[in-house]
């Protein structure tokens, strides 16, 4: 289905910043070691779609470059925040982002999986670019802060981007922040349906 043509004209930066600030307002939990394990695990193997995205510490040198440190999951109900330094999650995280039934929607989810293995080997299945498909519709710009904005009317916060992840105990602002990215890939890809762009 063709999309509206007010969707297909961009949106000026000036535009986006007078757009509503919009944060995830659910629940956000920590997933730091395997007691906190079970509960999410049974909440994301229970879903049909879910958010999903990365963050790494960021690099300030020429040839400097890091591995994901954290993996943010977005249900209907909550968002959960893998900390990947903190403990082994290899074996739940490989079942989650391998079941055919769950639909792993993000917005530069390939590059996101492609450093993941760097850290621990994994099948992936019904993974979903939500870039990427906004681009085969004929967008230009395609960051999920842009998307937001065509497509939820709403912008989100980017100031935590460049801080540091690998931190064992994450702000106020990193955890808001990293639940908001995931929690909007799955309201995007809610909203990419509804339109009739799957």
């Amino acid at each position: 289905m063709p999309l509206p043509p007010e969707l297909l004209r961009p949106i000026s930066r000036e535009a986006i910043n007078e757009l509503p600030i919009q944060r995830f307002e659910g629940e956000v939990r920590l997933v730091a070691g395997p007691q906190d394990l079970e509960p999410a695990m049974a909440d994301l193997l229970g879903e049909t779609v879910i958010g999903f995205d990365t963050e790494t510490r960021p690099a300030f040198r020429v040839g400097e470059s890091y591995l994901p440190c954290l993996a943010q999951a977005a249900s209907a109900r909550a968002a959960y925040l893998f900390q990947l330094a903190r403990a082994d999650f290899s074996a739940p995280l490989a079942e989650l982002l391998g079941a055919e039934g769950i639909v792993k929607a993000g917005v530069g989810i390939g590059e996101d999986l492609k450093q993941m293995k760097k850290l621990f080997p994994f099948e992936q299945k019904a993974t979903l670019d939500l870039g990427e498909l906004a681009r085969a519709h004929g967008l230009k710009q395609s960051g999920v802060r842009y998307l937001a904005a065509l497509f939820l009317g709403i912008r989100i916060p980017k100031g935590s981007k460049t801080s540091n992840w690998a931190t064992r105990r994450l702000s106020a602002q990193q955890i808001t922040y990293a639940a908001t990215d995931a929690w909007v890939c799955r309201q995007l890809y809610l909203k990419f349906e509804a339109l009739g762009m799957l």
